[in-house]
């Protein structure tokens, strides 16, 4: 059975996910070449292959690839079609009909004795690997025991290692995925009837964004599924690129009123050169102490009051964000609205991300790596009326803790700009107003 499938979905944006098995994600991508498979009409093997094609990885290198696991009785070939008015690339895999009940310790065995470029293979094996588990997972079987059916066919044996050699004949070192569209119903599978979408492509894309269609086919298959789950390193919208290339896999079907097409774009992420300058012009600043690489999450808000965005501020502090605000916006249609934007180390995208969109119901948010440099800080202590003031010291300007002077103003029930004076007063006649 061909890997291959009939529909599509709307786009939507994407809460951010877990990285994935075998590629870096965030700030890693700097210098890399990156692909961004996009299935928001849903994503099979065929497809995939077909859309790294379409981008202009190279025929002959694939099939030379496909050539050293020894096997006969396939050929595999493309042509250009269109799908709802799209043009794009259609992968033909011409192999025998029928079922090959191969388990995952025998692909994996093929695949390691095979000369394939130790990307390619290591790629392959993910991708197998991926499947097994989730396989195993459904049927209650050790992952080395699981039988493939469908693809352990060999038509999906070569979609799947001509995606990977795919990938290295466009030199890519990083593969990113929107979110994932999957369909309702059921589907007719080796097995017999299955609720769609099939319980092993729930397993793959647990803790991966994925987009629900009301449409009775099966958007995204097993195949289609484990090479993004297993190669993908970052699940939510393209990284900030160059595009070099793109292109799109079509499936067998042509579907009315939807394309039936996986997109991929190809290009690279911003060099360590430019990183490393515009470091160092930070780092440069007079009184600069630590750089560091972080990240901005942020969504825009037209429907949440101004206590769900004062608590979502708060509970996004409290909850280890390094800063977080709001900023005034209008969006379509003139509607008033906010950013709310929080910033914080990658470790907490994923934590913090959730969080924001629990306390608000955002459909989407953005992030984006920023350069911070923090300059170098210290703080004193003085005695205002009995009470201890904090005063924070900067390379350029000292100020009292704010919460320390409104605490002692009230009980001394005295202005605070009265107590903010007297502080500052008392820190400038410190011997430590000066030391680092």
């Amino acid at each position: 059975m061909h890997d291959s499938h009939d529909a599509g979905a709307p786009v939507v944006e994407p809460r951010p996910a877990p990285a994935g098995i075998a590629a870096p994600a965030g700030g890693e991508l700097s210098g890399s070449t990156v692909a961004w498979f996009d299935p928001i009409f849903g994503i099979a093997g065929d497809m995939a292959l077909g859309a790294l094609l379409d981008a202009g990885a190279d025929l002959g290198y694939v099939t030379e690839q496909l050539q050293t696991l020894g096997l006969d009785g396939w050929q595999l070939g493309s042509e250009r079609v269109t799908r709802n008015e799209l043009a794009a690339t259609r992968a033909i895999v011409d192999a025998p009909e029928g079922h090959h009940h191969r388990r995952w310790r025998d692909i994996r065995s093929l695949l390691e004795a095979a000369p394939l470029v130790d990307r390619v293979r290591g790629r392959a094996l993910a991708v197998f690997e991926a499947l097994a588990v989730a396989e195993g997972q459904v049927h209650g079987v050790p992952a080395d025991e699981v039988h493939f059916h469908e693809v352990g066919a060999l038509d999906a044996i070569v979609d799947i290692v001509g995606v990977c050699a795919a990938l290295e004949s466009l030199s890519v070192d990083a593969v990113c995925c929107g979110p994932v569209a999957v369909g309702r119903g059921t589907i007719n599978a080796a097995h017999g009837v299955l609720p769609n979408p099939p319980p092993a492509v729930v397993n793959l894309l647990a803790d991966r964004p994925i987009v629900g269609v009301d449409v009775d086919r099966e958007l995204t298959t097993p195949t289609g599924a484990a090479i993004v789950a297993a190669l993908a390193g970052h699940f939510g919208a393209a990284p900030t690129m160059t595009i070099a290339s793109s292109g799109f896999g079509a499936g067998t079907r042509e579907l009315p009123g939807r394309p039936n097409v996986t997109g991929v774009l190809i290009g690279t992420v911003a060099g360590t050169e430019q990183a490393t300058s515009l470091t160092a012009a930070l780092a440069a600043v007079q009184g600069a102490g630590s750089t560091t690489d972080l990240v901005e999450l942020a969504t825009n808000l037209d429907d949440v009051s101004g206590e769900v965005l004062g608590h979502a501020i708060d509970a996004l502090l409290g909850a280890g964000a390094l800063d977080a605000w709001a900023v005034p916006i209008v969006m379509k249609k003139g509607r008033p609205a906010y950013t709310l934007t929080a910033l914080c180390e990658p470790a907490d995208v994923t934590r913090l991300a959730d969080l924001a969109a629990q306390l608000t119901g955002t459909l989407g948010l953005r992030a984006r790596t920023v350069v911070r440099t923090a300059l170098e800080r210290h703080t004193s202590t003085v005695d205002v009326g009995g009470h201890t003031i904090r005063v924070k010291h900067g390379p350029h300007r000292s100020k009292p803790e704010w919460d320390d002077v409104v605490a002692a103003a009230e009980s001394l029930n005295r202005p605070p700009t009265d107590i903010a004076r007297a502080a500052s007063s008392a820190d400038r006649r410190s011997p430590e107003a000066g030391d680092p």
